[in-house]
């Protein structure tokens, strides 16, 4: 194997396997200092993710949402950009998704009302990435900043909204009326019923098959496409990519309004699958754990479905904790996100010396 097969392998796999097995172990530490076994907590963890047709259910569906979100940070990370505004994205994009759910002609075909509703999603979450993105490209201002400060104005807006707009006369809760049911995801229970298999209900919906779709489509966009081959560039570097013709302004534009369309999808697993309705905070902590899931994933969408599945494990196991152990709360899930972003983020090189040089020395310094 050459040395750049070696140097592949170990920045491809080797390294994020060895990041998150050191965030596993310092939440292995964090349990002990609690006063929880965990071994115990472990199998707590595993059983109620993975042991069951409705844990099993639960864990996708998590899975599903950490799949946009994950894909959104992986996309402007390409570019060089840190989206943190996937929350906001998410959560404006659901009321792109809501608007066309809602006032649609009942009458219309679920083929028609679902593909809008979907683009709904995806409009306006680029909508609200194209403001955070300007100001980057052509005003200086950094992504970081004016992506968290959208995120708070993202959630005034649907405050605001959700009260003085869409709630239903006569109701006290800030939530929209039921969507038109031509707009909503079958669930996968009901799928599997209906071909004569029956497997326990869990809010695992079809959107399943749209995070697939759409982690397939960025693969082929980046890696396939001169526009993917541009943003690439821009990421490695802004200098080479104006002598090569690359307009970096107008990448920057273009790739955070791609970031904020996928994570404007979240609303579809939410939404449109389970709840058939626009309500507050729909969008809780799935913006911020997809940050998480690209790094782990080391920006791939292959390694974004695994990293999404795994986080799908921490969510549905971390209720199973929360449920089963006094001592343990469901809070847990952000301690173990946080130990994660550390090691595979800021400590993301921290194996890299010793792996390089024992499996991959320059040659004449083994």
């Amino acid at each position: 194997m050459t040395r750049e097969r070696r140097l592949s392998w170990i920045n491809g796999f080797l390294l994020p396997f060895l990041n998150v097995l050191t965030a596993f172990i310092a939440t292995a530490i964090v349990f002990v200092l609690i006063g929880v076994d965990p071994i115990k907590a472990t199998k707590i963890l595993i059983y109620g993710a993975l042991g069951y047709d409705e844990g099993l259910g639960y864990t996708l569906y998590y899975a599903t949402n950490f799949v946009f979100t994950g894909l959104a940070v992986a996309v402007a990370f390409h570019a060089g950009l840190f989206n943190i505004g996937g929350e906001g994205q998410a959560y404006v994009g659901g009321l792109g998704t809501a608007l066309v759910a809602l006032y649609l002609n009942p009458a219309l075909s679920a083929w028609i009302v679902i593909p809008l509703a979907i683009s709904g999603g995806l409009l306006f979450g680029a909508l609200w990435a194209i403001i955070p993105a300007y100001l980057q490209a052509y005003r200086g201002s950094h992504i970081v900043i004016t992506t968290i400060m959208f995120n708070f104005l993202a959630s005034a807006l649907m405050v605001y909204v959700l009260v003085n707009v869409l709630r239903e006369v006569g109701e006290m809760s800030p939530e929209s009326a039921d969507f038109i049911k031509a707009s909503w995801l079958p669930f996968v229970h009901d799928v599997f019923a209906s071909f004569g298999y029956k497997i326990a209900k869990s809010p695992l919906n079809l959107s399943i098959l749209v995070a697939l779709f759409f982690s397939g489509l960025v693969w082929f966009f980046l890696w396939h496409t001169r526009w993917g081959y541009a943003i690439r560039a821009v990421g490695k570097s802004n200098d080479a990519a104006v002598y090569g013709g690359i307009n970096p302004k107008k990448i920057i534009i273009v790739t955070m309004c791609i970031s904020g369309a996928l994570a404007g999808l979240v609303g579809i697993n939410e939404l449109m699958g389970v709840q058939h309705r626009l309500f507050l905070n729909f969008n809780y902590g799935y913006g911020f754990g997809g940050i998480a899931v690209a790094l782990m994933g080391r920006n791939h969408p292959v390694g974004i479905l695994i990293a999404a599945f795994l986080f799908g494990i921490l969510y549905q196991g971390g209720a199973e904790l929360d449920f089963e152990l006094q001592n343990v709360s469901r809070d847990i899930v952000v301690v173990m996100q946080g130990l994660v972003i550390l090691f595979c983020g800021g400590l993301e090189y921290l194996y890299r010396p010793i792996l390089i040089r024992f499996l991959a020395p320059i040659e004449g310094t083994e």
